[in-house]
């Protein structure tokens, strides 16, 4: 098999995507998921966002491949709170030619605008052919 497939990614490639948490996208959060958790209301004038909604911003890199997750795994490292700019980094890890597709296996890390890591994680799963 080639380290280069289909979908145009190699072993090694890294994939980035940024966004700066507000508190309009923790509400948000909130809604969706129920969790109204108290550590999600405002504190010092700002609000720790969910766990989740930080690990979404590596899944907005998932949906621009089109990557089916059969595993996800995270360590949350520190909070992030309304108002940090984080930055995902996807690097493929590893491909393979499976029945349905690509199989991908992913590392991840999310760090802060201060480049500290504050999501290290994990995932699995094909890109349909």
């Amino acid at each position: 098999m080639s380290e280069s497939h289909a979908v145009g990614l190699k072993v090694g490639q890294v994939l980035r995507e940024r966004r700066t948490i507000t508190d309009a996208d923790v509400a948000a959060f909130a809604e969706l998921s129920g969790d109204h958790g108290r550590h999600h209301l405002p504190d010092q004038g700002r609000v720790m966002a969910h766990g989740l909604l930080t690990a979404s911003l590596a899944t907005k890199i998932g949906g621009r491949l089109d990557f089916i997750a059969r595993r996800m795994a995270w360590e949350f490292l520190r909070p992030v709170w309304s108002g940090d700019t984080i930055t995902a980094e996807v690097t493929v890890r590893a491909l393979s030619e499976v029945r349905a597709g690509t199989g991908l296996e992913l590392d991840i890390e999310i760090s802060n605008q201060d480049g500290e890591p504050v999501l290290r994680g994990e995932s699995t799963g094909i890109i349909r052919h």
